[in-house]
């Protein structure tokens, strides 16, 4: 019975799978996978570029994942699929940008208080090029496994 019980705390309180259910993520996190959120990341500190967070999609309502790219005060751009972050092309190596060649966005300057994310598929996800930064608040949870890259 104890151990019900701790299982189940941890389930409501620290990890909790979720299941992918878009092809946003990919090749990264494939449509189907699971991945394990923990609910205190966002709580402990902000997240860092690259990690993977999750929060209710502006969208539909469901849980998404995305990859968080840039924070208050930083600008972000696409140019010609490169991710420019603060004037700087970023280093994205698992990004296929030969599926994502000619994509230009921005630049725009992420809010304080907010985090820019990305979906890994650029050409198929709807991310804050879309719905706008995502408040740091709203986080819901940061990816624990998988790990981001």
């Amino acid at each position: 019975m104890l151990l019900a019980a701790v299982l189940l705390a941890s389930r409501l309180w620290l990890v909790e799978p979720v299941t992918v259910s878009s092809e946003s993520m990919e090749p990264a996190l494939p449509k189907g996978s699971t991945v394990l959120m923990f609910k205190p990341g966002p709580a402990l500190g902000a997240p860092k570029a690259g990690d993977l967070v999750v929060f209710t999609s502006p969208e539909d309502g469901s849980p998404a994942v995305k990859r968080a790219i840039a924070f208050g005060g930083q600008t972000v751009a696409i140019e010609d699929s490169v991710l420019v972050v603060d004037g700087v092309p970023q280093a994205e190596p698992g990004i296929d940008h030969s599926r994502i060649d000619g994509t230009y966005f921005g630049p725009v300057t992420v809010p304080a208080g907010h985090v820019f994310v990305l979906g890994d598929n650029r050409a198929g996800s709807i991310d804050s090029r879309a719905y706008g930064s995502v408040p740091l608040e709203a986080l819901q949870a940061t990816v624990l496994w998988p790990a981001g890259r």
